[in-house]
C-alpha cells in the first residue's frame, strides 16, 4: 500500500530545514524502492515550507514509523505530519 506523508514545517524553521536537509535526503535515498516520490512544499516566494513523501509500507503504522525516523522529524522541524493511504492511478510507472 502507498502512503502520502504530508508534513508541515513549524513557523520560522527554514534554517533548521536547510541544516538538516543533507541527512534528510540521505535518509530518503536509503528507502530504496519503497520511496515513490518526494519533494518540498513551497510558499509564494519559493521558500520550502513542508514536505510531501510518498512511500510504500505494509500499514499506516509502518508508514508512521518511517516518518518518525526522518531526520527532519527527529530535529523537530514538523508542526504536523498527516499520513494518508494513497492510490496512484495516473502516470504510475508500475501500473499494468
Amino acid at each position: 500500500m502507498l502512503y502520502a506523508l504530508i508534513c508541515k514545517d513549524k513557523p520560522n524553521s527554514l534554517q533548521l530545514r536547510l541544516d538538516t536537509r543533507p541527512a534528510h535526503v540521505d535518509f530518503l535515498k536509503g528507502l530504496g524502492d519503497r520511496l515513490k516520490a518526494a519533494g518540498p512544499f513551497l510558499d509564494e516566494s519559493g521558500a520550502m515550507t513542508g514536505s510531501l513523501v510518498i512511500i510504500e509500507a505494509e500499514s499506516r503504522d509502518a508508514a508512521l514509523a518511517v516518518s518518525q525516523q526522518d531526520p527532519y522529524a527527529r530535529a523537530g522541524l514538523f508542526e504536523s505530519v498527516e499520513i494518508k493511504a494513497w492510490n496512484w492511478v495516473i502516470k504510475n510507472p508500475e501500473a499494468k
